[in-house]
């Protein structure tokens, strides 16, 4: 049963031009996710959270470890490939936030706007836990620098570390603007120990090596840059930070790259100053080389200090701003939507930064996170690489809808996609496999929970453009090599002949297409109420598991409806091949059913008709028969149907008898042989069974032979002269039987190819 979710977040936002930007558009006010106003602007919002978490610890204690290992010109390749991907990556955050607002939970909201909610919980969930453990990560790691500044200490390090989690968390619940205040604090004790490492001094003469150490004594390359890339992966405390912004459209893009650009060029230029003052070894040995160099080594302290602070305070106003806008969407429990209620004018999320606190702490609590440090990373780069995708399918399928300000070239964000991949690679392949693995259940789940939202995704426009490229690429002669049927089933009521939808789901496994169509009286239904019962039908099969199209018209006839739908239905060379359809036993409307049978006929359409024994069914789904004529038209046909019923998980452990009938015993020897011959190269396991007439009539030894079987299989005549009156004796004549199929197969197609190609 289908478990529906109604998401209420926000739509797909149409847009109007703002009078006083016009080059910026401002879509429509979200009525769940609502504007703040008066909230942070660029400078405070954006750039310096994330300016403060690109130039964190790793530019402290692991910059000279770096210039030491690949020397100054691969230190300089190296930060200009990490920066690459992360400005790729910031390239393709400001397209998609200029298209849209961006309202609480940043990255995941971007994400689930554009790829769907499945897509944007599944890195949304690991993406609120990576930066919820991320705020231990930096606070354990200030207490360590604490207790090696003060080793007196170092029996408190877990205490320090609580007590700074606390503290963060307090600043950020008091609010969003607070923190930032205390942001600009940590940023000029970072730009205080910039400064007085500029104007320092060398610790040794030594002369610039511009390839590192010698290979025996340094790390590779690739392992190198996976130690640096974290450093210039600060640009999601930023986003975070959207539902809080005045102007996301304008201040996300600017704060975004400038941040990025800052961040570049500080990392260029201290491995200059590295390589002049320190040989090798000694940058590769002492982890606070820059304190030795620096002009008042204390600020480097500080530097540290405020780079770690400043990067669990970008966490703690994060990851709670992902966990409410989860909740309001509906992605979590409804148990837990309490977490998505904000506070105060700002729309503070205090109950989720309660929770975050939580996690934080007992993370701290349990002390060692080496071992999910690495996996935390991949999530970070997996919404990297999501964001990525994201832009690069909009830009790519330049849907209407998609009209951003700020354009980036689809093929900059598909180069931001595979550098994200790559990293993630060198970093760390198994922690690589994991996230994979997380995001991925994370996924299943929430498509099994068939979330409903209430906005537009690009998924659908991505399916069309496959759809379109199939189909111009589809032949429109018959393939015998890659035949299936694709069925359009006359089946009135689905309700009424399930028996039918049934029969066409066997027949193509979820592979082939299936439309239930129906025929109205003309007049009966207007078009929206012909629009409101296809909806009707459509959630009735989905809810029986059953995936079909449907197509419903109206005719002031059914058979002239039938023959309109068969003539109109399908797009370009993708159309019904076969017509499933009941049998018809009222005497009234036996001649236009015959026509009908004609006309389908002659448009070359396979013809398949359901004669159901009311009292039995499908019975025990054990036994088909298929009284056999030949390999050629019908034989063939059929042959291939029976095949593809016992194919499907409902008669799977059924068995095909193919039956002949021969007027003698001296026919018989040859056609036992030929017809084995036959099934054994034909590879379908069916049982030959050879019948000798001896003057019986052929309708006196199908009854005799198939009156316990589960489905019987005939062929039928083409259409002629006096077609009805062939039809009332067929009918006659397969009184009493199980139930019955009678095929009738399209002129000109060759189905023996079909079962004989590489035979």
């Amino acid at each position: 049963m289908r478990q529906s979710s109604k998401v209420g977040c926000s739509y797909r936002y149409d847009s109007v031009v703002m009078p006083s930007f016009p080059f910026f558009r401002r879509p429509s006010p979200d009525p769940v996710n609502p504007p703040v106003s008066g909230g942070l602007g660029t400078f405070g919002g954006v750039y310096t959270p994330s300016i403060l978490t690109i130039l964190g610890v790793i530019m402290y204690l692991r910059f000279g470890w770096v210039v030491g290992n690949v020397g100054l010109i691969g230190t300089l390749i190296i930060v200009t490939l990490a920066t690459s991907i992360t400005f790729f990556t910031g390239l393709s955050i400001s397209a998609i936030a200029t298209d849209r607002v961006v309202r609480v939970g940043g990255a995941y909201y971007m994400i689930s706007r554009s790829l769907g909610i499945e897509t944007g919980g599944a890195v949304g969930i690991p993406l609120y836990f990576a930066q919820g453990l991320s705020v231990a990560l930096y606070t354990i790691g200030f207490a360590e620098s604490v207790v090696e500044a003060f080793p007196e200490f170092r029996t408190m390090q877990r205490a320090i570390a609580l007590i700074t989690t606390l503290a963060v968390a307090l600043l950020a619940m008091k609010s969003a603007r607070t923190a930032i205040r205390a942001q600009y604090f940590i940023m000029a004790a970072i730009v205080l120990s910039l400064v007085s490492f500029a104007f320092g001094s060398p610790v040794e003469n030594t002369v610039i090596e511009l390839w590192g150490a010698k290979p025996e004594n340094s790390e590779p390359f690739w392992v190198v840059f996976a130690v640096f890339f974290p450093a210039v992966t600060g640009i999601m405390a930023g986003v975070g930070m959207s539902g809080d912004l005045r102007d996301p459209s304008r201040s996300i893009p600017v704060g975004t790259l400038a941040a990025v650009g800052t961040g570049y060029v500080i990392y260029m230029g201290l491995p200059i100053l590295l390589a002049m003052r320190a040989d090798a070894s000694t940058l590769i040995a002492n982890p606070l080389i820059m304190q030795e160099m620096a002009f008042w080594g204390p600020a480097i302290l500080l530097g540290v200090w405020g780079a770690t602070l400043s990067s669990a305070l970008g966490s703690i106003l994060g990851a709670p701003r992902v966990l409410q806008s989860l909740a309001r969407d509906g992605i979590l429990p409804s148990s837990m939507r309490i977490l998505g209620n904000g506070r105060g004018p700002d729309d503070e999320p205090f109950i989720a930064t309660c929770v975050t606190l939580g996690i934080a702490a007992l993370a701290v609590a349990v002390g060692d996170l080496n071992t999910i440090a690495p996996v935390l990373t991949m999530f970070f780069l997996t919404t990297y690489m999501v964001l990525n995708v994201a832009a690069g399918i909009e830009g790519f399928l330049q849907s209407p809808s998609y009209r951003p300000t700020f354009r980036v070239h689809w093929a900059i964000s598909l180069l931001g996609a595979i550098g994200c991949i790559a990293v993630m690679i060198l970093i760390d392949a198994i922690a690589t496999v994991v996230a994979g693995i997380i995001v991925l259940g994370i996924y299943i789940w929430l498509e099994r929970r068939e979330l409903e939202s209430a906005w537009g995704d690009v998924r659908r426009g991505l399916w069309m453009e496959v759809v379109r490229t199939g189909i111009f690429n589809l032949s429109h002669e018959p393939d015998t090599k890659n035949w299936r049927p694709h069925i359009l089933v006359l089946s009135g009521a689905p309700t009424r002949r399930w028996s039918l939808i049934e029969l066409a789901t066997a027949f193509t496994h979820n592979r082939g297409l299936i439309t239930v169509s129906s025929v109205l009286p003309s007049g009966s239904r207007d078009t929206a109420q012909q629009t409101k019962l296809e909806a009707t039908i459509r959630d009735y099969l989905e809810k029986r598991g059953v995936q079909a199209l449907v197509r419903l018209i109206t005719a002031p006839d059914p058979f002239v409806g039938a023959e309109n739908l068969v003539e109109i239905y399908g797009l370009g060379p993708l159309v019904p091949n076969t017509i499933l359809l009941g049998d018809s036993e009222e005497p009234s409307h036996r001649d236009r059913y015959c026509n009908m049978i004609a006309n389908l006929h002659q448009a070359k359409r396979n013809l398949i008709i359901f004669r159901e024994n009311a009292d039995k069914g499908f019975g025990k789904r054990r036994r088909i028969d298929v009284w056999w004529g030949g390999l050629q038209a019908n034989g063939g046909l059929m042959l291939i149907l029976a095949y593809l019923v016992r194919s499907s998980s409902q008669w799977q452990n059924a068995q095909v008898y193919l039956k002949l009938v021969v007027p003698d015993r001296a026919a018989a020897e040859s056609a036992e042989t030929n017809i084995a011959a036959l099934v054994k190269k034909l590879r379908i396991g069916a049982i030959p069974q050879v019948l000798i007439a001896e003057g019986q009539s052929f309708y006196d030894i199908l009854h005799t032979s198939s009156q316990d079987t589960d489905l019987v299989f005939l062929g039928m005549a083409t259409p002629r002269e006096n077609y009805t009156d062939y039809y009332e004796q067929l009918q006659a004549r397969a009184a009493g039987l199980p139930t019955t199929i009678f095929v009738l197969a399209a002129p000109d197609f060759a189905f023996e190819e079909v079962l004989t190609d590489n035979a």
